[in-house]
């Protein structure tokens, strides 16, 4: 904002100085006062055609400058966007990979405990028919 500030005050200084210089040149300057205020109004044209050739510049340059810092807002804006989304998407893979992964060990599980339990069933109709045994045989 300063340089700003700085370039409008050079731009000023400049248009007010050249002014004033070309009106003390031209009233020193020995000729008629209508020769003298057709040149004083040629250069004032002169000076005004160039601060509106200054500022139609400066205009475009700043025309630029906003298009590049929107065309840079929203590249930032669909990033911020697409962000939430891929982490979902990551949040959703992971959840369904933990699901699949829990089924398998629960399945492994009981599958295991069923073959556990036949084993203990057996061991202990073994064991109640032993014991059977054993009682007639006393």
């Amino acid at each position: 904002m300063s340089q700003n500030n700085s370039v409008k005050g050079f731009l000023i200084g400049f248009l007010a100085g050249g002014t004033i210089g070309a009106i003390v040149a031209l009233l020193t300057a020995p000729k008629s006062g209508k020769e003298l205020r057709g040149d004083i109004k040629q250069k004032s044209g002169e000076y005004l055609d160039e601060a509106d050739k200054y500022f139609t510049e400066k205009k475009n340059q700043a025309g630029k400058v906003f298009n590049e810092g929107k065309r840079k807002y929203t590249m930032i804006m669909n990033d911020v966007r697409s962000k939430p989304q891929e982490i979902l998407r990551d949040a959703e893979r992971v959840y369904n990979d933990a699901k699949v992964k829990t089924k398998e060990v629960l399945n492994s599980g009981k599958e295991k405990f069923e073959s556990e339990t036949e084993r203990l069933k057996s061991a202990v109709e073994a064991g109640v028919e032993t014991y059977k045994k054993e009682a007639k045989n006393s």
